[in-house]
């Protein structure tokens, strides 16, 4: 599976309303350590397969999203289990390191 994306208008049915947990990447084009932590999630992805969803939001074009969830650097993933925000991790992290994130909170 490939990382979507979603936006402020998709967010509700996209991640709120999901029955599985969803990691969403708050990043922006010109942040570099998203473009990092951007492929890593994609190998993730496609590893994961079924147990988790992956979706990027941009938070340039998607304010209202973001500053509901209170980001406030980027790149933050929230894991979102049942419509509610499970796990937070903020920053760039090895693969390695994210994997254990996610195992841990799904």
């Amino acid at each position: 599976m490939s990382v979507e994306k979603v936006s402020d208008q998709s967010f509700e049915q996209d991640v709120i309303n999901s029955s599985a947990p969803v990691i969403v990447d708050f990043w922006a084009e010109w942040c570099g350590p998203c473009r990092m932590v951007g492929p890593i999630l994609e190998e993730v992805s496609g590893e994961m397969g079924e147990k988790v969803r992956i979706v990027k939001l941009n938070v340039d074009e998607n304010p209202q999203t973001a500053s509901k969830y209170g980001i406030m650097s980027i790149p933050t993933l929230l894991l979102f289990k049942d419509g509610k925000i499970a796990s937070r991790q903020v920053g760039a992290a090895p693969k390695a390191k994210l994997v254990q994130w996610i195992n841990g909170a799904i």
